[in-house]
């Protein structure tokens, strides 16, 4: 089978996920690596063994030698990276979300479809076991018609700076960093509904709370404690056509006694939970039982998943299948998060 040689565009933290999975995939080939600064491109190029570090993203899109590239860039480049990559004829996979607004995913979404190549969108909870297992008893009918889902992902003290900080380059805080996965999860299982209207809220009361000492999180490269442009905490109501719903809420910072995540779903015929491990309801006999699968990956395992959502990308780059991840699938999240920073912003809601 024909190798398919990769470069990764951007090399921040989340890069390392996609050099280490493409390394441990033996039909990918880490051909290349570009960033816009120079000396993080050449570590990564020294830690990982790969042959070319490009200087500028032209080059990288006129190198015939290369098939595809992932994209782990400030959101605000994913289009243009994104389309640009399409257009010279390589494969995209690009980190989620799959653009800062709507206009530009419409255009990515245009110059995927005129292309003959993939495009991937980086929803890595798609990819995980406790995932997989549900949508198989999901898929069987086990949960009946889901009707309702909730989720919520609450940092206490979470808002990593810089650029996730910086509204002009992420587009926005917890709810299109955070609750992009989330949203995506429950739509994904809830069979992909089309939307009906949106009610939402946005706040921004406490920062980034640079001044808390004794309390470790994750700080971005450009970290700054004092810039922050981006909410704290959002929610939403999302209505479907098929009259579900979707209840979630989001946070960097919240003052919140820990942090906690939580994916419930709700069927006719039974409900589970994603997280914070997979768990099953049901009724048998009259009885309500709780079903607890036998897996290796409860909850969310990131390392793991990750390595499924490369290798799931470079099979469909080789064999030509449609990703599990499409770039419509994108847009309609995208389209789900402009309506709640819409609802939010006009204070009422918005009808699809």
């Amino acid at each position: 089978m024909k190798l398919l040689r990769v470069c990764v565009i951007g090399a921040g933290s989340i890069s390392d996920m996609h050099f280490q999975s493409y390394q441990n995939n033996p039909n990918a080939v880490l051909h290349g690596v570009y960033d816009c600064v120079p000396e993080r491109a050449l570590e990564k190029a020294q830690k990982y063994t790969i042959p070319h570090v490009y200087h500028s993203l032209e080059e990288v899109l006129n190198d015939s030698e290369v098939d595809a590239v992932s994209i782990c860039t400030w959101n605000n480049s994913h289009a243009e990276i994104s389309i640009s990559a399409l257009q010279s004829g390589k494969h995209v996979l690009v980190e989620k979300p799959l653009t800062k607004t709507v206009e530009e995913a419409l255009r990515v979404e245009e110059a995927a479809q005129k292309s003959n190549k993939r495009l991937q969108v980086g929803f890595v909870r798609r990819f995980a076991t406790n995932t997989e297992v549900l949508k198989s008893f999901i898929d069987n009918g086990k949960l009946g018609d889901i009707y309702y889902a909730k989720a919520s992902c609450l940092r206490r003290l979470g808002n990593p700076g810089g650029w996730f900080a910086d509204i002009e380059r992420s587009g926005g805080g917890p709810l299109i960093d955070l609750g992009v996965h989330i949203i995506d999860i429950c739509w994904y299982l809830m069979g992909r509904p089309k939307v009906k209207s949106i009610s939402g809220n946005t706040y921004r009361h406490l920062g980034n709370r640079g001044n808390v000492q004794n309390l470790s999180f994750y700080q971005a490269a450009d970290y700054d404690k004092k810039k922050n442009t981006v909410e704290d905490m959002a929610n939403a109501l999302i209505t479907f056509e098929n009259g579900a719903s979707l209840l979630v809420d989001v946070s960097f910072t919240l003052h919140a006694k820990k942090d906690e995540i939580q994916v419930k779903l709700f069927g006719t015929k039974g409900g589970a939970e994603l997280e914070p491990e997979l768990v099953i309801t049901s009724e048998e006999n009259d009885t309500i039982i709780n079903i607890h699968p036998q897996i290796d990956h409860l909850t969310f395992d990131f390392t793991n998943a990750f390595q499924n959502e490369i290798d799931a990308f470079v099979a469909s780059c080789l064999t030509g299948t449609e990703p599990l991840a499409t770039v419509e699938d994108g847009v309609a999240i995208m389209k789900m998060l402009a309506g709640i920073y819409e609802a939010a912003e006009k204070k009422c809601e918005v009808v699809f």
